[in-house]
């Protein structure tokens, strides 16, 4: 994590690099629902965890002078029911007002923090 991140608004953490520039792409690790406290947003609503997810992306682009037409693929992981599918890819397609870079989403048992129900990777390339 470095001082930049931090100052773009993104949660603190240890141990843990949000991304790395190497030529024209950026390693994006996943991204997840929290704020700048690092504290979960919308315990039971994905879509809300969908923004905040995007939210840090688009932070994490800006810091390292990227931009949201850079990213080439997402995949988004939703924990629970069909639902929750439904709502997380819903906050995606009005989140890039219906052009969505091509997009994988997954059905999944369960993430890394309790309570987290999205996860967003991104493969980032500037052409």
């Amino acid at each position: 994590m470095n001082e930049l991140e931090i100052a773009a608004g993104l949660p603190k953490t240890s141990n843990y690099r949000y991304a790395k520039q190497v030529g024209n792409q950026l390693f994006v690790a996943g991204q997840v629902p929290h704020d700048s406290k690092a504290e979960l947003v919308g315990q039971t609503n994905p879509f809300i965890q969908i923004n905040q997810c995007l939210t840090n992306l688009r932070k994490l682009l800006e810091v390292n002078h990227f931009s949201e037409n850079d990213i080439q693929q997402i995949v988004v992981y939703v924990v629970g029911e069909h639902a929750n599918l439904v709502n997380a890819w819903s906050a995606i397609e009005e989140w890039f007002n219906g052009s969505v870079p091509p997009a994988t989403l997954l059905g999944v048992s369960q993430l890394g923090h309790l309570g987290q129900l999205v996860e967003i990777d991104a493969t980032v390339i500037r052409e």
